[in-house]
């Protein structure tokens, strides 16, 4: 079932180990000799064998993010672990080695064949991300339950499975079971899946089945939910208005608040809580009222910057076409230029050299002003994202007085001997003095501020961090060497072509043997 440690030491992997493995799977020919002597970066390495080298712990391997295929058979590792840099693994044999449990492979989802064949495997687990997985092996462990194959439904790409070996095959119905449960499989332990077993297997289990996929049914339907709701939570934390709308907040308030249990005993609370348009319910609507605005100026915060961005594309592909035109033209009319024109032609040089400043400079005028509009929308609306907290504020204290002026009316009558109501022992513990109902009274009212303090700074807080990163990212296509970062690496923003307007003057210059003060100054070098 495993394999016993040698009487070689047992290893770790690597540097040295790595290096030597990578040279010998390498290219062999005058090439691959060059590359050894110069070195190998191990990003391009696609396949990686580390079999029969005792190694106990997996490690090192996060340098092989582009490893495709991975063989760590025959070893004596005992632990899965080390791998999540491995994203784009498709093949991973770890067969032959002494692993208990399956786990570390999350991060694989990639992966179509996975090999623990000869280990000491008792439970097939944690293999939900590798959806992907098309062939799998676990031959030669210690799995014993049949119903754990049926984790194996999930996984709608397998076709191949060896379980040959384990004590579960020994079961009488175990391959009408396997083939029940697994229908699309097409190889059962190294051998084609008999049709008439599917046959007679949807016969036998078919209520079974029938009942699993009720089952998985509504698994996959709440999962649908989960997700969907996960989704709208993310949009809502976009729009920094997450949870507000409905109770959430109100009850946040209330939920550290150990004073407010006894307080809601005060006579009249029940009916000033309960009776017409309410302090939750008022506190309700405006937390509603908040989330329905921060989600409209989230969207038009999204158009806004939207909207940038397209006039900038805009403006850098006016701005090119014009200074190709000017190039193109400048190179017409220089054609066969004779040694007596020179001079002339030294003078057009600078003039060509202020009309492609004159156009960049127009373009970053352009933009300047463009994110100036954004700066300053952004900060209207970061301003009145959390406009609508101070209601709730002001509601809270009108709530406080309320109560402090019912919690000062019935200890009047109690110290009048004027109170004949029942009342829980430590609720009337509150009321041996005034400064000790005051006291939970406002102790109440600091913790309900707190809360609301806490959220209205986390809105402001969020909105300004996003402006800022906003208008940053704004001001990089105003910088020589920048680029939109919106666009991706393939667009660049405005510098390619003052790069490529100052090369081209530089190349006229040297060609004419023009004096370096001559040409002028080049697009862009004035800025930063």
């Amino acid at each position: 079932m495993s394999r016993l440690y040698d009487t070689i030491e047992p290893n770790v992997i690597d540097e040295k180990m790595l290096q030597k493995a990578v040279e010998e799977q390498g290219p062999q020919e005058e090439l691959g000799q060059l590359a050894k002597r110069e070195g190998i970066d191990y990003k391009d390495v696609t396949e990686l064998q580390l079999d029969f080298r005792n190694i106990l712990k997996i490690d090192n391997l996060w340098q092989f993010v582009n490893l495709t295929k991975l063989q760590l058979d025959n070893n004596i590792i005992e632990k899965i672990e080390a791998l999540d840099s491995l994203v784009h693994l498709i093949w991973l044999d770890l067969s032959f080695n002494n692993i208990e449990v399956i786990e570390g492979l999350e991060a694989l989802v990639k992966l179509q064949d996975l090999s623990l064949y000869n280990n000491r495997i008792s439970k097939i687990e944690n293999l939900d991300t590798l959806q992907e997985l098309q062939v799998f092996s676990i031959g030669n462990n210690n799995l014993t339950a049949l119903e754990n194959v049926v984790y194996l439904r999930q996984f709608k790409n397998l076709r191949t499975l060896n379980l040959t070996g384990n004590p579960v095959c020994e079961n009488e119905q175990y391959s009408m079971f396997i083939a029940a449960h697994l229908p699309d499989l097409v190889y059962l332990d190294f051998r084609l899946v008999d049709e008439n077993t599917v046959k007679l297997a949807d016969i036998k289990y078919q209520y079974v089945i029938d009942e699993l996929k009720q089952g998985e049914a509504q698994a996959l339907a709440k999962l649908v939910e989960e997700q969907a709701k996960q989704k709208e939570l993310e949009h809502h934390k976009a729009a920094y208005v997450e949870y507000l709308n409905g109770p959430f907040l109100f009850e946040s308030m209330y939920a550290e608040d150990t004073e407010a249990a006894k307080l809601a005993y005060l006579p009249g609370m029940i009916i000033y809580l309960d009776s017409g348009f309410t302090y939750k319910s008022k506190f309700v609507l405006i937390c509603e009222n908040l989330f329905a605005y921060g989600l409209k100026e989230h969207e038009k915060r999204e158009a806004e910057v939207s909207t940038f961005y397209e006039c900038l594309q805009e403006a850098i592909q006016d701005s090119q076409q014009q200074s190709t035109k000017i190039i193109l033209d400048f190179e017409n009319d220089s054609q066969g230029i004779a040694d007596s024109k020179l001079v002339k032609y030294n003078e057009d040089i600078t003039q060509l050299s202020d009309m492609l400043m004159t156009l960049e400079m127009q373009t970053v005028d352009q933009l300047e002003v463009r994110q100036g509009d954004v700066s300053a929308k952004c900060q209207i609306e970061n301003t009145g994202a959390a406009s609508l907290l101070p209601y709730c504020r002001d509601l809270e204290n009108h709530h406080h007085e309320k109560l402090l002026e019912i919690a000062i009316t019935t200890l009047e009558k109690i110290v009048k001997s004027e109170f004949d109501e029942e009342m829980p022992d430590d609720v009337r513990l509150l009321f041996v003095d005034k400064d000790t109902i005051v006291n939970a009274v406002n102790a109440s009212h600091d913790i309900h501020l707190l809360k609301i303090d806490n959220r209205e700074d986390d809105i402001i807080t969020k909105a300004n961090s996003w402006s800022s990163s906003v208008i940053e990212e704004v001001r990089k296509p105003l910088r020589l060497g920048e680029q939109n970062p919106a666009q991706g690496k393939d667009k660049q923003q405005g510098n390619e072509s003052t790069l490529s307007c100052s090369s081209f003057l530089v190349q006229q210059a040297e060609r004419h043997q023009v004096p370096a003060n001559v040409a002028g100054p080049l697009p862009g070098s004035q800025r930063g």
